[in-house]
């Protein structure tokens, strides 16, 4: 064992340095559920910017530095709340914020958000039901980004108002009828959210044997 550790030390260093790279300064998850569509998709693999709010000791949850404050309209990547598992959702709602939800509809700090219809189609969801949904802008009370909702679907379109204590942030899905987050799982405090999605890396279509979505490599969220 000490000869292969010799011969092999600079694999091991390179294997460590990169490791601690991924869980301290950028990391790429892959998207495994609809959660956030139309904006980011399932098979996506999106780039992590783990520097974007805080510096924290590798492995753990534990914050070195403050490096950055999240805004409003952020899509963050975290750890659940309820069971530790990965995340990816917009973050709506900031500490001081009174944030509510009335028949789908954003209100926060009593300014209602706004919604352009942009088009109608049919989306695959659980058990391969095939239900009509709208796609919307949304903005006004977050910066503009796209939405949709379900039809046929008993999903939390009414919650609140609900006033976010210091150092907790509300999480929603972009696909709001489809999206377990925050009105399911509660506030997300600080020292859970692991960075800011910047941008998607590469795509496949998980419907289609994996084939690679070309136009979504190396592409911003529209």
């Amino acid at each position: 064992m000490s000869h292969w550790l010799r011969n092999n030390r600079g694999f091991l260093v390179f294997l460590l340095v990169f490791g601690l790279f991924r869980t301290a300064v950028a990391d790429w998850n892959p998207i495994p559920t609809g959660s956030m569509r139309p904006t980011v998709l399932e098979g996506d693999v999106v780039l992590v910017n783990r520097l974007a709010y805080d510096l924290k000791l590798p492995l753990t949850h534990v914050i070195l530095h403050r490096t950055g404050e999240p805004q409003r309209g952020n899509i963050v990547t975290f750890s659940s709340p309820k069971d530790g598992m990965r995340l990816i959702k917009r973050l709506v709602g900031l500490p001081g914020d009174t944030v509510e939800m009335r028949d789908e509809r954003l209100i926060i700090n009593g300014h209602a958000a706004r919604y352009q219809p942009l088009e109608r189609l049919t989306e695959t969801v659980a058990d391969n039901a095939a239900l009509p949904a709208l796609r919307l802008r949304e903005s006004g009370a977050l910066p503009p980004h796209r939405v949709q909702w379900l039809s046929g679907v008993n999903a939390r379109s009414d919650f609140g108002p609900i006033a976010i204590p210091a150092g907790q942030y509300l999480m929603l899905g972009d696909n709001r009828d489809d999206s377990a987050d925050s009105r399911y799982f509660g506030l997300v405090p600080r020292e859970l959210l692991i960075g800011r999605a910047v941008g998607v890396i590469a795509s496949a279509d998980i419907t289609a044997n994996w084939m690679p979505r070309w136009s979504r490599f190396a592409s911003g969220f529209h």
